[in-house]
């Protein structure tokens, strides 16, 4: 694959992402307003909420891949692959290494970030792949989330699988196994629609701000949990 200039961004794309972060922060706040006993304690194993939660953990991965394909469809550049990779490889680092601190006995080894970059690097196989064949392969690893465990798996080196017989208690843990599934989902989809031909609008004022967090989507999920955190710690020291 050779590779060219990449297409300019996509409104559609940047927006999609802006509103799987808006869902992330609902989602948060009201896991702080439980947290901190504004609401009933029980709320986030509520069926919505453990739903809500997948759906944005699919949409944050299938994205990621539509995002891939849009990057690298034409040819893989590799520096500029390189470089996003560490970025994102970094940042789970920074998630896990905090997990250590503020959630005790529920250390992130495996959660979105890691997921996010482990399934970039199956996404570049995906790239030389039919979509219809890509496509299958995340069919089959969604399926295996059904499927039986096994005992072998169960060491923390392998917790990457999804496939341990048990489940390792963390604060947030989104195994290869089914969450890949979406992730090469995204770039089926964007390779059959051959969004890398796709041409780029120009944004208007409205979708120019509305699609900012789109842009920013790293930054935000490093920064929005502390910020609530904090946030909800004044107001009780305030009116304590």
């Amino acid at each position: 694959m050779t590779p060219t200039a990449p297409t300019p961004r996509l409104i559609p794309l940047d927006l999609a992402r802006s509103l799987a972060i808006l869902c992330m922060v609902v989602f948060h706040f009201t896991f702080d307003l439980a947290l901190f006993g504004f609401i009933p304690p029980d709320t986030m194993v509520q069926p919505f909420w453990y739903y809500f939660a997948r759906m944005i953990a699919g949409s944050f991965l299938f994205l990621s891949g539509v995002s891939l394909w849009l990057a690298h469809g034409r040819g893989i550049r590799w520096p500029a692959f390189w470089t996003r990779f560490a970025k994102i490889a970094a940042a789970a680092l920074l998630v896990t290494l905090a997990s250590i601190w503020f959630v005790p006995g529920g250390t992130i080894l495996f959660g979105i970030l890691h997921a996010i970059a482990a399934a970039s690097l199956l996404g570049l196989v995906a790239l030389r792949l039919p979509w219809p064949v890509t496509l299958a392969i995340a069919a089959v690893i969604f399926a295996a989330a059904w499927g039986p465990r096994f005992p072998a798996f169960d060491p923390i080196w392998l917790v990457w699988t999804g496939l341990a017989e048990t489940r390792p208690m963390m604060g947030d843990y989104v195994p290869l196994i089914p969450w890949a599934a979406p992730a090469l989902a995204g770039v089926a989809t964007a390779k059959a629609l051959r969004v890398d031909l796709w041409r780029g609008t120009a944004p208007t004022p409205l979708t120019r701000a509305l699609s900012l967090p789109g842009r920013h989507s790293l930054i935000i999920y490093l920064l929005h949990q502390p910020i609530l955190v904090g946030l909800f710690t004044a107001y009780l020291w305030l009116t304590s």
